[in-house]
């Protein structure tokens, strides 16, 4: 158990370490372009949050399905937003200058 646990945390401070190098490194005119991209993985995430909170093996892991899906219908939705704003700004206005 100890040892499942030092692995899952290290899978997850690596993972954070990775994601930081990676956006940072990212000029921020591609930051909107990469997010409404993300937005399918994100659906994957609520898909797996599904299946964690409706299974019901621990109440922890329905606690935390619970969450990781309200967390990323949020950043699924957010993302759509974002995307649907920065799209609008290319869009010609109507009664504008010919």
């Amino acid at each position: 158990m100890t040892a499942e646990f030092v692995f899952l945390a290290f899978i997850l401070m690596l993972s954070i370490f990775l994601g930081f190098e990676l956006i940072s490194k990212v000029p921020s005119t591609l930051h909107t372009p990469l997010m409404s991209g993300s937005n399918a993985i994100s659906g994957i995430t609520v898909v797996g949050a599904l299946i964690a909170a409706g299974s019901e093996s621990a109440e922890l892991s329905v606690i935390l399905g619970t969450a990781a899906v309200v967390f990323a219908t949020i950043n699924v939705v957010g993302g759509y937003l974002v995307t649907n704003r920065m799209l609008a700004m290319f869009k010609k206005k109507e009664g504008g200058k010919k």
